[in-house]
């Protein structure tokens, strides 16, 4: 456990569906794919970087076609940003 997930574990005896450290819909804490893990590994920023997120959840967490288009917004942002010079 590192010091991210230590202060966020409330009752490690109750299992529960993991919402916090490495959720299911990202991966998950034994997948090397894990988005969290990419995202750093990338070094992608914050745009990019829920591109990626929200491309790698779709259909696990919420509906498909919304978080399809989150990542569509997050993608125009970081373009936008490049096209204006903010990058």
């Amino acid at each position: 456990m590192n010091d991210r997930e230590g202060i966020f574990i409330i009752d490690e005896d109750k299992p529960k569906k993991e919402l916090v450290n490495h959720p299911n819909h990202y991966g998950g804490k034994d997948n090397p794919y894990e988005a969290i893990k990419v995202i750093e590994a990338w070094d992608l920023g914050f745009c990019l970087g829920n591109t990626v997120k929200y491309i790698s959840r779709a259909g696990k967490k919420d509906e498909t076609i919304q978080e399809l288009e989150k990542a569509l917004w997050y993608l125009k942002r970081e373009i936008k940003n490049l096209k204006d010079g903010k990058k």
